[in-house]
């Protein structure tokens, strides 16, 4: 088992690449929103970040002396369609050397099709809650696969829908920064359509990426109960189950009724969304421990589905993130995938941890707490194993310190610390740990 497990670390594309405007690549939302005053810490943006666009041979030798066996990876759509119906060579040529690079160290190459960076003109024309969005998705990605289906046979449609549809279109806490919630029922239904359209057009080992939590009620009290179904469904359910069992779970179509009447969910959608798939990835980072709660003012919820709900201090150490710390989650989340859901390969996609790390006076960067939460997580995914679940392999967030969304530079998730003045790399103890660990094999 060991020797068969997948190891490997995650990044993606607006976080690491930089190179905003070089070789015909076209404005992005995260371009676009990070631009906008308020919405991102310090102002801070993804111009430069790792500039892993113009290092990534530097990154792809880091990633073979640390033993990495795959490297998941985003392309930037408006890299490769940066304006309607322009096809960029000079795009697909950067992802073509990077999948050659890899393959020369012994990498297996993993793309993600979609990790948040819809080209500017797409959200001009509605974005993810126009229908036409997840047909130029699929466009989008048959151009892609031809262009790297020779040398890549692994493929992710999207990286957390969740996040695409609801934090940017519930909220407007990421791009494009819109909060009407109403739109973003539709964003979730174009998105996971654009993944159902895409599938029959790639090839190999196929799947889908989503971030789930294991979601329990604080208390066994009925209104608490139900607070954890209604979350549940909205981060969970609303996404798996038309993907997996091809319907939309009845209680969510009725806890979101007062947003939508899904009039936009056309006849054979559903069968589009569930096409067969070779592989499920799942991000996990916390646990969710939830109450019920007064229903927030109008205008201030936080995301569809939580407007009666709240998160209950569980008494677990946080992240830098504020994040409760528990492995024991992932196992469970592991275990009801399993039960609840036809059988299919997993992949832990992201896991990890945000810590304030520094590199010291002697040019190294301790992270205890990083490698204790590692070492946490990856003993549960050897326990899942152990149980029988189909758990093929293992991907930490993340590779490289990078530009972490809304927070800027603010939060570094990296095994890899980066200054980003110098751009100097610099492995943390966790990367030294992971190496060891990967050595060692899962069991």
């Amino acid at each position: 088992m060991s020797s068969s497990f997948l190891w490997g670390a995650a990044t993606s594309s607006y976080q690491i690449e930089g190179a905003f405007a070089d070789d015909g690549r076209g404005p992005s939302i995260w371009d676009t929103f990070s631009r906008t005053p308020g919405k991102v810490r310090d102002g801070e943006n993804g111009d430069v970040a790792c500039d892993h666009y113009h290092r990534y041979l530097d990154d792809v030798r880091l990633m073979a002396g640390l033993g990495l066996r795959a490297y998941r990876f985003s392309v930037a759509w408006p890299r490769i369609v940066p304006e309607r119906g322009v096809v960029n060579q000079a795009g697909l040529d950067f992802y073509r050397r990077l999948v050659d690079a890899l393959l020369e160290r012994g990498i297996t190459p993993w793309p993600t099709l979609y990790h948040w960076d819809l080209p500017q003109y797409l959200e001009d024309a509605g974005g993810w809650p126009n229908r036409d969005t997840a047909y130029r998705f699929a466009e989008y990605a048959d151009i892609v696969h031809t262009a790297l289906s020779d040398r890549v046979e692994n493929w992710t449609t999207l990286n957390e829908p969740w996040c695409s549809a609801l934090l940017g279109y519930a909220n407007g806490e990421h791009a494009p920064g819109r909060a009407e919630p109403e739109q973003a029922v539709k964003a979730v239904h174009h998105l996971l359509l654009g993944h159902g359209l895409a599938v029959p057009l790639l090839s190999g080992n196929i799947g889908i990426t989503l971030n789930m939590s294991h979601v329990t009620p604080a208390t066994t009290s009925p209104a608490d109960v139900d607070a954890a179904r209604r979350i549940d469904g909205i981060q969970n359910r609303l996404f798996i189950d038309p993907v997996l069992l091809g319907a939309y779970p009845e209680d969510v179509l009725a806890d979101l009724s007062h947003l939508s009447d899904f009039s936009h969910v056309k006849d054979g959608d559903l069968a589009t969304i569930s096409r067969k798939l070779d592989m499920l990835g799942i991000n996990y980072y916390s646990p969710a421990l939830v109450a019920a709660a007064d229903p927030v003012p109008s205008g201030t919820t936080p995301w569809i589905g939580a407007e009666s709900a709240h998160w209950v201090d569980g008494g677990r150490p946080r992240t830098g993130m504020g994040w409760e710390i528990d492995e024991n989650g992932l196992l469970d989340l592991l275990q009801r995938v399993v039960k609840d859901y036809p059988a299919i390969d997993l992949y832990i996609t992201e896991n990890g941890a945000a810590f304030a790390d520094s590199v010291s006076s002697g040019g190294a960067v301790h992270d205890p707490e990083r490698i204790d939460y590692l070492e946490r997580h990856i003993s549960a995914c050897a326990e899942a194993v152990n149980r029988g679940v189909p758990l093929k392999g293992y991907f930490a967030w993340s590779l490289l310190d990078n530009f972490e969304w809304a927070h800027g530079y603010g939060q570094r998730f990296g095994i890899v610390h980066v200054d980003f003045g110098t751009q100097k790399r610099t492995p943390k103890d966790s990367a030294l740990w992971y190496a060891a660990r990967i050595r060692k094999g899962l069991l």
